[in-house]
């Protein structure tokens, strides 16, 4: 079942004001409980993290901040 604008527009909010803060916290915790790892490694660990977020999320943010397709064109 598709979700409507609307669905997808609260989701989306719903993802980011909550989700995104609890991704990383659980995120930078799970990195400070593995070894410390070389800068040249690190790095590149926190940017995946950083875009792996969004990777299952993709198709609830894809359009939301266009206007509404349902709404009438005035």
């Amino acid at each position: 079942m598709a979700l409507g604008y609307k669905a997808r527009k609260r989701l989306s909010l719903l993802i980011l004001l909550v989700g995104m803060p609890a991704y990383v916290v659980v995120a930078v915790t799970l990195m400070g409980h593995i070894q410390r790892l070389p800068i040249w490694l690190e790095v590149p660990a926190y940017i995946l993290l950083g875009f792996g977020w969004i990777l299952p999320f993709r198709s609830v943010f894809l359009g939301v901040g266009q206007p509404d397709p349902e709404q009438k064109q005035k």
